[in-house]
C-alpha cells in the first residue's frame, strides 16, 4: 500500500467501522488490499475508532496531503471543496463512534452531525391539514383513512406482471436518462425480488458500473410507487450517480474516497435527495400519463387522475415518517404507540405502518429517514427545474452546506 494520506485514512475508518455495523458499507469497490488488510485486523473499539476519526478530522484541517490513491496521482486534488467533502463525511463518521460507544446524543443533534442538517418536527396541525386536502380528492365515501388505503391497496400489482412492469419503466427511464445527461459505456443493472428487508428497494452498487437493484415484496408492491421507486434505485438516481462518479471523480480524477458509500454521512442525503427527485426531473412534475402508458398494456390498475390529485395533496405526509423517528429517539415513546400514530398520520394499514417504524427501529437506519425527509426538499430547491443542477448532483463532490447556501 501507498504512504497513508487523508484519503487512505478515510477509508481505513469507515471499512473499520463497518466491522461494528451491518450495511454500514453500503459500497466500496477500492483496492481489494485495503478491505483485506482491515478485514484482518482485530475489530478496532469505539473509543479507539473514536480517537482515529477525531485525528482525521484534525489532519484534514491541517491541510496534510490527501496522499495517493491506489488508482494512480492526479494534478487535480480537488482543493479546498474536496476538502470539505471529505471533513462533513468524517464528522458523520465521529458521531458514528460516539453512538456505537454507547454516548447518549440528541436525535436532532445526532442527524445533524452524520447528515448534515438539523431536523425539526412538523407540527400535527400541517398534517391534518394535509388530511383535510385529501378528504376532498379521495373517491368513495365514509372515513378518509378506509377510502384511501382501499383506493390505494386497490393499485397493487399483481405478482406475475412484476416483473415486466419494472423492465418496461427501466428502458424508458435509462433512455430519458442518457438523452439528458449520458451514461457511461458498459453500465447495468440486475433487478431482483426479495423478503424480510426494512426497506422497499435498494440498490447495491458493485463497482465497475453494476449495481444490483433488489425490490422488497414483503408487501404487494404499488403500481402509484413503482416508477418513482425505478427512478430513484436505477435512472436517473443510486446507479446513475454511482455510475457517473465511478468514472468521473474515481478513475479520472482520482477521488478515491468516491469508491466507498457510508450510512450515517452527508453523502447519503445528496444521494437519497437527489434520487427521490429523479422522477420529476426526467419525466416532470406530474408523469401520471406517462407512467399509465408502461401499465395499461400490462393490465395493471393505475388510476392516473387519482394519482395525480392525492399526490400533489399528500406531499406533507412525508413529515409522518420525521416526526416517527423523533417519538422513537428523542421521546422514547412505545413502538406499538408510535406505529398506532404513523397509521393515524400517515393514513396507512398497520402492517404498512409496522414496516416504517421497522425501518426507523433498524439500528443502520434509526436516522436515516431524515435523508429523504430533508434531502429531498433541498435538492428540489437546488434544482429549481434545472436538469443541469440536478446533473451536478449526479457528477460532483457537493455537501448539503452547498446547497443551503446556493
Amino acid at each position: 500500500m501507498e504512504p497513508a494520506g487523508v484519503v487512505t485514512r478515510y477509508l481505513e475508518l469507515g471499512l473499520r467501522i463497518g466491522r461494528h455495523i451491518e450495511g454500514f458499507v453500503d459500497a466500496y469497490y477500492g483496492p481489494a488490499a485495503l478491505s483485506d488488510q482491515i478485514g484482518a485486523e482485530p475489530i478496532s473499539s469505539p473509543e479507539a475508532l473514536r480517537t482515529e476519526a477525531r485525528q482525521l478530522i484534525g489532519a484534514i484541517d491541517a491541510q496534510e496531503p490527501f496522499g495517493l490513491t491506489g488508482l494512480g496521482t492526479s494534478t487535480d486534488d480537488g482543493g479546498s471543496r474536496r476538502r470539505a467533502y471529505l471533513r462533513a463525511q468524517v464528522v458523520g463518521l465521529e458521531m458514528t463512534t460516539r453512538l456505537l460507544g454507547g454516548e447518549t446524543v440528541g436525535y436532532a443533534d445526532e442527524v445533524e452531525a452524520c447528515y448534515g442538517v438539523r431536523p425539526t418536527r412538523v407540527d400535527n396541525e400541517v398534517i391534518l391539514g394535509a388530511h383535510r386536502d385529501l378528504d376532498a380528492v379521495v373517491p368513495g365515501s365514509g372515513p378518509l383513512a378506509e377510502r384511501l388505503i382501499t383506493w390505494r391497496e386497490a393499485q397493487a400489482i399483481e405478482p406475475d406482471k412484476l416483473e415486466s412492469a419494472v423492465r418496461s419503466l427501466t428502458e424508458d427511464l435509462r433512455a430519458r436518462t442518457i438523452d439528458l445527461f449520458g451514461l457511461p459505456g458498459g453500465e447495468n443493472i440486475s433487478f431482483e425480488f426479495v423478503t424480510n428487508q426494512p426497506w422497499s428497494g435498494f440498490n447495491y452498487y458493485l463497482g465497475n458500473l453494476s449495481s444490483r437493484v433488489a425490490i422488497n415484496i414483503d408487501l404487494p408492491v404499488l403500481s402509484t410507487s413503482l416508477a418513482h421507486l425505478v427512478a430513484h434505485e436505477a435512472y436517473p438516481g443510486h446507479h446513475t450517480e454511482h455510475t457517473r462518479k465511478e468514472v468521473g471523480l474515481v478513475r479520472n480524477r482520482r477521488f478515491l474516497e468516491e469508491s466507498i458509500f457510508l450510512v450515517g454521512t452527508p453523502q447519503c442525503l445528496l444521494a437519497e435527495g437527489l434520487a427521490d427527485l429523479g422522477l420529476e426531473v426526467v419525466l416532470g412534475r406530474r408523469p401520471e400519463s406517462l407512467i399509465a402508458e408502461h401499465f395499461a398494456p400490462l393490465g395493471i390498475a393505475y388510476d392516473k387522475d387519482v394519482v395525480a390529485v392525492v399526490s400533489e395533496a399528500g406531499r406533507a405526509l412525508g413529515a409522518v415518517r420525521s416526526n416517527a423517528a423523533f417519538r422513537l429517539h428523542e421521546d422514547g415513546a412505545d413502538p406499538e404507540v408510535v406505529i398506532e400514530e404513523m397509521a393515524y398520520f400517515g393514513l396507512l394499514p398497520r402492517n404498512r405502518a409496522e414496516k416504517s417504524v421497522e425501518f426507523l427501529l433498524d439500528p443502520t437506519w434509526r436516522s436515516y429517514i431524515s435523508c429523504y425527509v430533508e434531502g429531498l426538499p433541498l435538492c428540489r430547491n437546488f434544482v429549481n427545474g434545472d436538469p443541469s443542477r440536478f446533473e451536478r448532483l449526479i457528477t460532483d463532490q457537493i455537501i448539503p452546506a452547498d446547497l443551503l447556501s446556493a
